[in-house]
């Protein structure tokens, strides 16, 4: 089979640039082990997790993201003040509002952008990717910035082994330009949520139903909560199938994709959705054992990752997969274009 492009549009959307920042302090499994009643050989053989990086005090996701969007702009060698809108996608904004992306805006110096944060956990990036590409596809806009960034240790209980040991903060950032004469990019996307699992995986207390009281902090209810078992056997599943449907859509089949980059919350959920979808391993792009589950950050994270390490090139096609707390699934298929 070969891509058939099935969603016709006068304007296409491509991503031109990324960046990626992680903070520079470690917290290795070592570090756990002194922790939480843990061991290395555990953590690694369970997640595929070595370590993860950390903020310290003060510093917030704004930071994070402001740092990689200053990374994607000088690679594509561009002032801030061209971007036209800017997309944050995070669960652990600075503040409940304003929004992360205003403190971006600012922080950036992008006088003439407006902009917004979008909540989906770890399906955050790819629903963001989607809402910039209309943009762009729309001809509102010709540049908008698109961010995946979470401070996921500022929601972690250090004494619940179960949860401190997957997560990391970082955060990536990708420029959505139009299609040149030629060029293809973002070509097709499948999403989907089911509420009914909200519980599997959810952080309880600081909203509307749950307020922030002493009690809701004495009962840890601001701290990540997960029931591994039920989102490891769901994320396979759902990913797959999504997959599945988007490359089935367009008229290609698991080894006509060139790269695959999923979503880095256990090393085991990737390569058994990798080996459902039978797609060779050394197309997969897993970097989860140096950064851990940088929740929005993880995918354009890979995205840098790949790029460093020569396995995305101009010309590639590329699946995007990941699965997040709502439940919340996305599959997105590109053809890479720098």
């Amino acid at each position: 089979m070969s891509l058939t492009l099935k969603r016709q549009v006068q304007v296409r959307a491509k991503i031109s640039a990324v960046g990626a920042y992680v903070p520079p302090r470690l917290l290795t499994n070592a570090d756990l082990e002194k922790m939480v009643a843990t061991s290395d050989q555990w953590i690694v053989e369970r997640t595929g997790i070595h370590e993860r990086h950390l903020v310290d005090r003060g510093v917030a996701t704004s930071d994070l993201a402001v740092e990689a969007a200053q990374r994607c702009l000088q690679t594509r060698k561009i002032d801030a003040s061209e971007l036209e809108a800017i997309i944050v996608a995070t669960v652990t904004p600075d503040m409940m509002f304003p929004a992360t992306a205003c403190l971006v805006q600012d922080k950036l110096g992008a006088q003439g952008a407006w902009g917004f944060d979008l909540s989906a956990a770890c399906s955050g990036f790819p629903y963001a990717l989607q809402v910039g590409a209309k943009l762009i596809e729309s001809g509102a806009h010709k540049k908008v910035m698109v961010i995946g960034a979470d401070v996921m240790s500022s929601i972690l209980d250090y004494t619940d082994r179960s949860t401190c040991i997957l997560f990391g903060d970082g955060a990536g950032a990708v420029l959505l330009e139009p299609c040149e004469d030629g060029e293809i990019g973002l070509v097709d996307f499948e999403h989907e949520i089911d509420g009914s699992g909200g519980a599997s995986l959810y952080m309880p207390g600081g909203g509307s139903l749950n307020p922030s009281t002493a009690e809701t902090v004495a009962q840890k209810m601001h701290y990540v909560h997960q029931s591994g078992g039920a989102v490891f056997k769901v994320a396979v599943r759902k990913m797959s199938e999504l997959s599945e449907t988007l490359l089935r859509r367009n008229g290609l089949s698991a080894s006509e994709v060139d790269c695959f980059i999923p979503h880095q919350a256990n090393e085991r959920i990737i390569l058994a959705t990798a080996e459902r979808l039978g797609m060779p391993v050394d197309r997969v792009i897993i970097n989860i054992g140096e950064y851990g589950n940088t929740t929005a950050g993880t995918i354009p994270l890979a995205m840098h990752t790949a790029l460093e390490t020569g396995r995305l090139k101009k010309g590639d096609t590329v699946l995007l997969a990941s699965f997040g707390g709502g439940f919340t699934v996305a599959s997105t298929l590109l053809r890479w274009e720098f």
